[in-house]
């Protein structure tokens, strides 16, 4: 299964992937080794903290291996019908209040939403996908449904 992600969010991946893998592992391997030598292991800290470390590693590892495999870079390039599509930088006002919200759509490995990245596959990202600046949504939230303004539209 692919997974669409952008080229930005490819190379942050890949970045905490070598990090990982050929910094805080070995690291985590030599503070093991060093604390196994100091002999009974049952009550050092140290070994129990790095062998806990070393399991979150890995597992971490394993998941970024299979994102950075089923990843899909997707160049971010305005379509010519001026829809809403993954990478569009959204601005949308909330029709009762007027607040002004920023949105980027992005695959679901780069979402942030306090930093305004959502996922094309979230509510408020499938109701985005095709629409126009100028265009009115409608998004279902935990405290009702929300109308929304599409102010603006712009690509990277």
């Amino acid at each position: 299964m692919q997974h669409f992600i952008s080229k930005e969010g490819f190379e942050k991946i890949e970045a905490e992937w070598k990090r990982l893998k050929q910094i805080e592992r070995p690291a985590m391997q030599k503070q093991v080794s060093d604390a196994a030598a100091e002999g009974d292991r049952s009550e050092n800290a140290a070994y129990t903290y790095g062998k806990m470390r070393l399991r979150e590693i890995d597992q971490r590892l394993r998941k970024l291996d299979k994102v950075l495999d089923h990843a899909r870079v997707v160049e971010t390039k305005a379509p010519t019908d001026g829809s809403i599509r993954f990478g569009a930088q959204i601005e949308l006002k909330q029709d009762k209040i007027g607040k002004i919200k920023n949105f980027s759509i992005v695959g679901s490995e780069e979402i942030d939403p306090l930093n305004g990245k959502i996922s094309m596959k979230s509510p408020m990202g499938i109701a985005l996908l095709g629409k126009k600046e100028g265009e009115r949504i409608s998004v279902n939230t935990p405290r009702g449904e929300v109308i929304y303004l599409i102010t603006g539209v712009q690509y990277s």
